[in-house]
Order: C-alpha cells, then structure tokens, then sequence
C-alpha cells in the first residue's frame, strides 16, 4: 500500500463547525493548515443538523451582558461546570458570533434591524440568536465552509480516520491513521494537534446527531495521556419525537415551536403534568431540560406515560393561522405525512443529544498533554451537569477560534521522522485488530454489532439509572469486547468502510465502558445523571476524573469542586 505522509504546523481532525472556525483562526494567524475529517468537512458532526439558537450576549432585545450569561450557565450545571471555561466563552462570544455573520451566516432580524434574540429556559435574558426556518446549524456550517473553501493555508482531507495521537518524549508531534477511499496508511507530522471530533451519542439506540459521533476523540485524547472528565453526564434532549413516524423530520425539531407557541406536554391521561415537577405554568416553556426528562421519565414510570412510552406535544390550542406562520412549509411536511396539529398530538420522549463531559483543557484549549488541544462538544467544563439550549453552538465556534489562535502560536519543531515511524507501528497493530484470522468475507456485520451496543448502553446506562441496570451493561460490554475482537474483515483493497466501522465500534465500547464506570461511581442524582436508586444530590459537588491506564482500562476517581455560582 502506498503511503501518504503530510506535515503542518497545525492538524485539526473534525470537520464540523468547531474545527472549521479553528481551521479560520489559525490560519488567520498565519499558520498552515491540515483539516481532516473521516467524513466529509462541513458535513458531518452535530452543527449541521441543530435548528435551533445560539446563545450570546449581545443585548440587543434587553439590556445583558457575559457576566450574567456567565451566572446563567454556572447556576444551570447544576455544580459542575468549570468556571473559567465558561467564562472564556460567554466573554468572547459577542465577537465570535459576529464574525460569522461576516461569512454570511444571517442572524434573523427584528423589523428595527436589531439581531433577534430569544428567551430559552435557564437563561434570565432573551439573548438567543438564529437564523429562521431552523435553520440555525445548517446556516453556520455553510457561513464556515465558504470561509476556509480556497484558503490556500488551509488544506482540506475527507475521509480519512485517524487511529492514534502521537507523542513523542512527551509531546503530540502528529497522528496517523488511513484514507478510507484508497485504503491508503496516512502519517501526519505537525507543531500542534486539535481535536474537535464531537460527541459520543451514537453510543444510544435514540440519538438525535450525526452517525459519525462515536467518541474518537476521547479515545484519542486519553491514549495519548490526556484527562477527561465527567464521562457519565450525558444529556437527554427531553422532547425528541417519538410518534408516529415521521420522514425528513429531525427528531428535536419540536423544541422551537414548543418556545414559540407554548405547546403544552400531556401525559397519557392527556393531563398537563411540568406543574408538579418543575412549577412550569401552561404555555411558558421554563423548565431545564434535565427536569422535563425525569418528569416524563416519572410520569411513564407512574403508569402515566403515553401509548409509545412517553408523552404527548399538543399544539390543538393555537390558531391555525399562528401554526402556519410559526412552522412556515414544517406544516405541510407534516400534514402530507397524516398530522394535522389542529387535530393531533404527537408522542415525545427524551433521546440522546450532547455530551456535557470531556476532555480537560484550560481558557486556551490545551490539554496537559503538550501539542495537544481540544475543542467543541469533545471538551470538558462548558456545562456540568446540564446544558442550556442555546450554549452549544457558541461553545463550539469560540472553542474552536481560541483552539486555533492557540496552536498558531505554539510553535515547536515538526517531527515527521517519529511520525512516520508510528504509521508503521499502528498499521500493524491495527492488521491483527482487523483480521484476527484469514478470511475471504466479513464474518459478521459491524451495523447490526453496532445496534446491540446502543441498545445495552440505552437499557443499562440510558436516562434513568440503576446500580443492579449499569452492572448488567458493564457486563454486556465486556462481552461485547470479546465479540468485537473475534470478528475478521475480508482485507480491502479500496472503501475500507468496514475497518472504519471496526474502529468506531471500538471507541464506542470503550466510551461506553467510562460511561458505565462514572454512572455507577456517582451515588446521587445531579442534572443528566438521574440514579432512581440515589435521589438526593450531594451537598458537596465532584467532578469524575478519567484517564486510560497502561493496560488499556479506565481509571477513575473523585475530585471534590467549589459550589457553583448561584
């Protein structure tokens, strides 16, 4: 097989929108670039398919600013989040949100020409920014790739799937893995290394993001020696559609109708419910979506729940015509597919969305491993124990320009000889991952492996938890493990897509193995992580550390934080 060897003075692997705007920066800074992705840029990752806001302080509804943003955010992690990566986001938010606005990301507009901001739960201020239609993600990816398009700084690489983080004496000195096209052995040597590979909910049988989020970067970051962090929060979006079913419609569309219209969720009795749990007052949408995932949660569990296992999203109470004007041609998609939402509801139920964990970096996006760097939905400290809608998009674009202007800056010789070396090494690690055995065709399928893996982690580890459900995952997946291994691919001389399932599929176990390992470690219910069998919140907030010890396994232990800003 030919080989491809590359060098840079920054490599970014990701392509969604936290590498492209740290692709944008550190070009900007005068770097040269390498931005790889295993997938196509710009069209992979959870940017893409988000239709909904963007939080930011610009206070142009009502008066506000990143300190109140900043109180926000920390008082809605629930204890966890880190306050200074908070604040290096919401301070530089203002700035980055206008910059995409100059690749042509158009904010909606009030009549007067003032951007238009939004109220959205945990935020005490209308300041979430988007783009109409929802078409918010979709908009901000596109503004992105028309921005580093024909940078000649930056050099662009699709699918190409990166195995290992090199580090030589210390330091992240490149990565390698292989070209998927050609089946091609890839090094690449650079001066700083950014991952900004998204999230982990492919690990669920529900999940609202795209199919390539499936945890690389972390298994990346911790092998090359980096800490992460809180691995067993992970977000249940509350109100993803359930039934029917539904063709071209992303699952979360609801959310910012549900904002707009006040639609009113009912339990099967058809009975308005958020009143118990949360104080919520029929048509105001104000409760954190941690507390309307366990409220459905406990409604189902009460025998309340609706035909499907959840509950129902009624919008029969606004007139038709606010209903056309606030779903503009959603309506018709839905009517041609039997919902008419003057007549029917619809089953919603909480799903998979965002990873609150991480990797561990500091206000400039290093990790302790130097040369190495994170940024997006793959770093720790942005939201604890619960994100606020609207925080996502502007974690992934300040991340990604503070990531990039940082790398820039960080020079340090290229050591393309080390790197070419470890291509060497991995190839042939990953030849007896692939092909325990000689065989002439795949002795199993990867996509049905792959089901059962969501399925064990959604039953054991999913929204609602139990010590006795997360010991029968943990065991599942160490079967699964054994599984995985005595699987054999047929050697491909070109489209290696199998071997890169094989590889996804291991970053998902072994995500879900952290996942699993934190869940049963935490002995309280904290924002995402609902334990039925430990109600009470410690008095006391932890953060789970995590990092891969010599054989492979997870090391975990507790590190006591300051309370959070209330």
């Amino acid at each position: 097989m030919e080989k491809l060897h590359l060098q840079s003075d920054v490599l970014i692997i990701g392509g969604g929108a936290a590498g492209m705007m740290a692709a944008r920066a550190a070009a900007d800074e005068g770097a040269e670039v390498i931005l790889a992705d295993k997938s196509l840029i710009g069209r992979g990752g959870a940017t893409i398919l988000a239709q909904m806001t963007v939080a930011v302080a610009l206070g142009e509804a009502e008066e506000d600013n990143p300190q109140i943003h900043f109180e926000d955010t920390m008082k809605g992690s629930r204890g966890l989040a880190d306050p200074e990566i908070v604040r290096a986001i919401v301070e530089r938010g203002p700035e980055v949100i206008l910059e995409a606005e100059r690749y042509g990301v158009k904010w909606a507009r009030t009549p007067e020409g003032k951007r238009s901001q939004a109220f959205a739960p945990g935020h005490s201020k209308a300041r979430c920014v988007y783009v109409d239609i929802l078409n918010t993600g979709g908009a901000t990816s596109a503004g992105l790739k028309k921005s580093i398009w024909r940078d000649p700084k930056i050099k662009r690489l699709k699918n190409i799937m990166i195995t290992k983080i090199v580090v030589e004496q210390g330091r992240a000195v490149g990565a390698v893995g292989f070209e998927m096209e050609q089946f091609r052995p890839v090094s690449i040597a650079a001066s700083s290394i950014i991952l900004a590979t998204g999230g982990l909910t492919e690990a669920f049988a529900r999940n609202s993001a795209s199919a390539n989020m499936t945890g690389d970067g972390y298994v990346l970051a911790a092998e090359a020696g980096a800490e992460v962090r809180d691995m067993e929060m992970v977000q249940f979006f509350p109100i993803a559609h359930l039934f029917p079913p539904l063709v071209g419609i992303d699952p979360i569309m609801w959310d910012p109708f549900r904002y707009k219209l006040g639609g009113r969720l009912l339990n099967g009795n058809e009975e308005e419910f958020m009143d118990k749990y949360n104080g919520e007052v029929a048509g105001r949408y104000t409760a954190a979506r941690d507390q309307t995932t366990l409220a459905i949660f406990r409604e189902v569990e009460a025998g309340r729940g609706t035909p499907h296992g959840g509950a129902y999203l009624d919008f029969r109470m606004v007139p038709e015509e606010k209903l056309k004007e606030a779903f503009g041609p959603v309506i018709d998609i839905l009517r041609n597919q039997g919902v008419d939402l003057t007549k029917d509801m619809v089953e919603v139920a909480p799903m998979a969305h965002f990873m609150l964990g991480g990797v561990r970096v500091d206000d400039k996006m290093r990790t302790r491993v130097p040369g190495l760097l994170a940024s997006g939905e793959l770093i720790y400290g942005m939201h604890g124990a619960n994100r606020l809608s609207g925080n996502a998009i502007t974690e992934a674009l300040v991340t990604g320009r503070i990531a990039g202007e940082t790398a820039a800056k960080d020079k340090a010789p290229v050591d393309e000889k080390a790197v070419r070396q470890a291509l060497d090494e991995e190839m042939a690690a990953l030849k007896t991952f692939w092909h325990p055995q000689p065989v002439e065709k795949d002795t199993a399928s990867l996509q049905a492996f792959k089901r059962k893996l969501q399925q064990v982690m959604w039953q054991g580890a999913g929204p609602l938890r139990t010590e006795q459900g997360l010991f029968e995952a943990q065991k599942a997946l160490a079967e699964l493990k054994q599984e995985l291994e005595a699987i054999s691919l047929a050697q491909p001389s070109k489209f290696a897509l199998s071997l890169i399932e094989k590889v996804e599929a291991a970053n998902l176990l072994k995500v879900g193995e952290a996942i699993v390992l934190g869940a049963l470690a935490r002995k309280e219910t904290r924002g995402a992580h609902v334990r039925l069998d430990y109600d009470e919140t410690l008095a006391v907030p932890y953060s789970s550390s995590f990092e891969l010890g010599a054989d492979g396994n997870w090391l975990v232990k507790q590190l006591e934080l300051p309370a959070a800003v209330q």
